[in-house]
């Protein structure tokens, strides 16, 4: 029912008692309804382009018609840069925008944001949509995206706990660089929630702002198995984050709107691993190289003044206690550089050895296990965090097993009550 609450005389009663609207307020309440409206301020309409023109201040006016209707449309200055098709006569089209009405000429128009030709799906039409707005916004600048840091200390991988999306990235992790600590933010990846658990997962890093990396990461799927990362709001999230963010979603030929606003862009998961950290393998050359190097250089430093005392003792027969001398400064200097290249080589082979004794696997094949609770994968550090009954996947060296915690001296059944956590034990299913 329309209501117009003024209390101005810009209404009168008529002998019926009904109130007379001005043409002011019947415009501003069109022009409100039409605002207000969910469906009307956010829609796609299909049809065919006629009396297309631009005015003098850049801005382009058609009419999309079909056989039953026609609208007046507009595309203001500053949306015109994602069009994607011909704004001609008889272009046959999809236009995303919002209805308004036009008080001072009393109009009804679409005020479209986006054009794109027809024949396209309605996701791929809402992901060029989007990306063509992301992108006017700048959310794409190269200028604005960052270098990966070079030695990272904490990682943190959002990615659904389960799969294998998880387990190859951290597998090339301890591989190259076991130095570096993980933090794993579970997140669903795919349905309607999804892209709000991303959201909180980059809510939470903030918060946090002890991490040097974020990798954004998924396995391969359809356009809508990947939705989740082509929503505004995770594209969003991405652009927000205070650190560098990889965007590792789907196979190599798959692109998301996430991919766009990150500061990098892998073509797989693994790949995002491989980029995230360095490979200790070659830091152990790059040193070894660099030692060669120094190594070089004084040896050619002494052999040019071992040259210049030669020709000064030409020129100077006396010179041979001040040769003396320097013989005598040279090898205390040879001397020092070899005990600086030994120390050098000496801690390059404790590093390497602290880099061994961090592998996990090496761990491992001493017969230490590491114990994740099922389904969660959660790891096992402390008594307390299991009770009688709960169900645990058991991992050594070469592979792994289920077990069930039950009580120590005798198994119990998974429904009777929790024992105290210093009388757990494991037993295998």
């Amino acid at each position: 029912m329309l209501q117009i609450h003024d209390d101005t005389p810009s209404w009168r009663a008529t002998r019926t008692g009904m109130k007379v609207l001005s043409v002011t307020q019947v415009a501003q309440y069109l022009h409100d309804a039409l605002e207000a409206d969910p469906v009307l301020g956010d829609i796609w309409v299909s049809g065919e382009m006629s009396n297309v023109s631009r005015s003098s201040a850049g801005h382009l006016y058609f009419t999309l018609k079909d056989g039953g209707g026609q609208l007046r449309c507009v595309m203001f200055r500053d949306t015109i840069s994602p069009v994607v098709v011909a704004a001609v006569d008889g272009a046959a089209v999809v236009a995303h925008g919002r209805f308004s009405f036009y008080e001072l000429r009393g109009d009804l128009q679409l005020k479209v944001d986006y054009l794109m030709p027809q024949g396209q799906g309605p996701l791929d039409m809402e992901f060029q949509r989007l990306k063509a707005k992301l992108e006017a916004e700048g959310l794409f600048e190269e200028t604005r995206k960052r270098s990966l840091p070079q030695f990272p200390r904490r990682i943190a991988i959002i990615t659904s706990p389960r799969g294998a999306v998880l387990q190859d990235i951290l597998n090339i992790l301890r591989r190259r660089y076991p130095l570096v600590e993980v933090l794993l933010l579970p997140v669903a990846v795919q349905g309607d929630s999804a892209s709000a658990t991303i959201v909180a997962a980059f809510r939470t890093l903030q918060r946090r702002g002890d991490v040097d990396a974020i990798i954004l990461a998924r396995g391969g799927g359809t356009l809508e198995e990947l939705w989740p990362f082509n929503e505004e709001a995770t594209a969003r999230a991405v652009y927000s984050s205070r650190a560098p963010v990889i965007s590792a979603v789907g196979h190599e030929t798959d692109y998301t709107i996430a991919d766009f606003v990150a500061d990098v862009r892998a073509p797989t998961p693994s790949a995002a691993a491989e980029l995230v950290v360095p490979n200790r393998v070659d830091l152990h050359a790059r040193l070894a190289g660099t030692g060669e190097r120094l190594r070089r250089a004084m040896e050619r430093q002494l052999n040019e003044r071992r040259a210049l005392i030669s020709q000064a003792r030409l020129r100077r027969p006396d010179f041979d206690r001040e040769r003396l001398n320097l013989d005598y400064l040279m090898r205390r200097g040879l001397s020092s550089l070899r005990a600086a290249l030994a120390a050098d080589r000496s801690g390059l082979e404790r590093c390497t050895a602290a880099l061994s004794s961090l592998d996990p696997q090496r761990t491992l094949e001493r017969g230490y296990a590491v114990v994740h609770r099922s389904p969660s994968g959660t790891v096992v550090r402390r008594a307390e965090q299991v009770t009688a009954g709960d169900a645990l996947t058991v991992q050594v060296s070469d592979g792994s097993f289920g077990a069930v915690v039950a009580p120590l001296g005798r198994q119990r059944s998974h429904r009777e009550k929790p024992v105290p956590q210093d009388q757990l034990a494991l037993f295998t299913r």
